[in-house]
This record gives structure tokens, C-alpha cells and sequence, in this order.
């Protein structure tokens, strides 16, 4: 019941924004053609992000009786994350998976993934499902122009290298790819590393040519992307708890008929139950795997990482988003 409020809520918004718009009953999705639409993510074909798309897919086409199709594109094959959110607002895309990244239009995303402002994965649940929460994808629906379909829960960031890193010390002059998040920018140069924004295609060659030393990702991305080829050992700093949307064009969704729309959303509830179903099950066997491979898991100083970062992090958020970064904090 409280994923179905949260939902409830969210599309209550989304009716609102389009209130001005054109009647569903007068718009292409009721003349009997088939929808066709493009999702686009960067994890590849095993990982948990692809079967959860494609069996959303499958629901969504079941649920319309075949009038949407989807089409699930993995590792980045309609662009990388920026690209395809520009695809969606142009109408060349039309969903995305997404999280941080969602930032450079919607500044309160920055709060999905701040650097050591969620305990626990409980601490996440409680935040994405709550008022705060809501508060962030009105902002992402508005700003963005995407409106969240469902949301998936992430297995912690971890830092990934060559050499063990155990503290904060070891990490200065460290080349390091992030994603392009201006928050992570700053903290990873606060504690003394050598951040760049690189597309996470591109981190394997990357690594691979020494372009980077290292990379920071949940083990199930370290997996997805065959990091075990190019990295020895997964650091566990735990720097970020966080959860990832399914998204789908404004444009697109406020173009379906009513029935439509409840059909979407009756099918994102229920893949959102089957994608959490996946992460309980893989993540502890993932882990698992990468040691298989030779990778080695090395505990962390994280109280040293967490001292560096937190003044940089208050230091470059808006006065709006740190007002909404004490919020979490004090979600118990």
C-alpha cells in the first residue's frame, strides 16, 4: 500500500502539469495504431536494469492488449544517459533509466546520490517513498520533463583500483572516472583524487589504457561492465546508498488515452516488485562472482572518506538542496 500511494501521488502531479494540455481522447494513441517506444539504459543484457526493462515491456504490452511496444536498448546503444534524456525531450527516445545524472535539469535529483547522506538501504526506502521523495520527482517531472514510472534500489557505490585503497590517504593524485554529477566532482576532489566526467562506455578502454586509475559503481555495474578484466580490488567506501527511476517522457505519457496510462502504471508497480525480487537475490551472488574473477574486496576507513567529503558536499550544494539534504538526514 504505500508503494501505491507513492505512485497515487506522483501521478496526481503528472495530471496536474497536463492538465492544459490536449485531451487524451483526441490524441494519436487512440487511433488504433501501435505505440512503438525506445528505452534506452547503460547496464548490458545480464544485468538486473535489462530483465527488469524487458519485463516491463511485457507488461506494458500485455496490459494494452499489444497497442505499446517497447523496445529495450542496453549499454548505452541510444547514447549515454545525457544523450538519451536530450533524445526523449527531442522525441527520438522515449524512456530512460536514470538517477544522479538527472541533476543537470533537476537540481534536487542531486539527492538520490549524495556522498554519505543515506545510513542504509532501509534509510533509502523510507526517503524515495516518503514526502521527500515525492518532492524530488515533482521537481524531475517539471524540470525534466520525464515523469518517474517506478524506481529500483542500488547496491552500494564502491571504489574500484589497482592497488588497495584502505583510507582517505591513499587516494590522493588518484584518476578516477565519475559520472556526470557535479556533486561527485567535488567530493572526490575534496579527498584529494583527480575526478573526470566520462561516459560509463567508455570506462573499460579507460581503464584499459590508463586514461583512469580507477572508477566508483555498485558491484552489479563492476559485473556488467567486465571491470574484473581491468581492476583488482573493490574498495568497500560505501560512499553512496541511492535508487535509479524508470522514466518515460511527459510528452509521451500525457499523449496516451486514460485507460493507457493506468495500464503503464499498473505495469510499473508490478515490475518494480519483480526488479527488487532480482537485486535481494543477485547482489550477495554478485559479490560472489567478482571474487570468482580475482577481484579482491578490501574493508575501508570510511570515517575518513566521510570527514573529507561532507564539508565539500554542504559547501556545493544550493541553499534549496541542503535544506532538503538536513531533511534526509533526519529521516529516522
Amino acid at each position: 500500500m504505500k508503494k501505491l500511494s507513492w505512485f497515487a501521488a506522483l501521478f496526481i502531479v503528472v495530471l496536474v502539469l497536463s492538465a492544459c494540455g490536449s485531451d487524451s481522447e483526441d490524441s494519436s494513441a487512440d487511433d488504433g495504431e501501435v505505440i512503438e517506444w525506445k528505452l534506452g539504459h547503460l547496464s548490458d543484457e545480464n544485468h538486473i536494469w535489462h530483465d527488469t526493462s524487458l519485463k516491463f515491456a511485457d507488461l506494458v504490452n500485455e496490459k494494452t492488449d499489444g497497442a505499446i511496444e517497447i523496445t529495450v536498448y542496453p549499454s548505452n546503444t541510444l547514447g549515454g544517459e545525457t544523450d538519451t534524456i536530450n533524445a526523449i525531450q527531442a522525441g527520438t527516445a522515449d524512456l530512460v533509466i536514470s538517477g544522479e545524472t538527472l541533476e543537470n535539469w533537476a537540481p534536487k535529483a542531486a539527492l538520490l546520490a549524495t556522498p554519505y547522506a543515506f545510513r542504509d538501504m532501509d534509510h533509502v526506502q523510507k526517503v524515495v517513498e516518503g514526502e521527500l521523495g515525492d518532492e524530488i520527482a515533482e521537481e524531475i517531472v517539471e524540470k525534466a520533463e520525464l515523469t518517474p514510472l517506478f524506481y529500483l534500489t542500488r547496491a552500494p557505490r564502491n571504489l574500484t583500483s589497482d592497488e588497495p585503497i584502505e583510507s582517505v590517504e591513499d587516494i590522493e593524485g588518484f584518476k578516477m572516472r565519475v559520472p556526470n554529477v557535479p556533486l561527485f566532482l567535488d567530493s572526490w576532489d575534496a579527498v584529494g583524487a583527480k575526478p573526470q566526467v566520462m561516459d560509463f562506455n567508455e570506462v573499460f578502454t579507460g581503464l584499459q589504457q590508463n586514461v583512469i586509475d580507477g572508477q566508483e559503481n555498485p558491484v552489479d555495474l563492476i559485473q556488467s561492465g567486465a571491470l574484473y578484466e581491468v581492476q583488482k580490488y573493490v574498495n568497500r567506501t560505501e560512499h553512496v546508498y541511492s535508487w535509479i527511476y524508470v522514466l518515460v517522457g511527459n510528452e509521451q505519457f500525457e499523449a496516451l488515452t486514460d485507460d493507457q496510462r493506468a495500464a503503464v502504471e499498473e505495469a510499473a508497480l508490478e515490475a518494480q516488485a519483480y526488479g527488487e525480487e532480482l537485486f535481494e537475490d543477485e547482489i550477495e551472488e554478485i559479490e560472489t562472482k567478482l571474487e570468482e574473477e580475482g577481484m579482491e574486496f578490501i574493508d575501508v576507513d570510511q570515517d575518513s572518506f566521510r570527514e573529507e567529503m561532507i564539508p565539500a558536499i554542504e559547501d556545493s550544494l544550493s541553499e534549496e538542496q541542503f535544506e532538503l539534504y538536513e531533511k534526509i538526514l533526519d529521516v529516522k
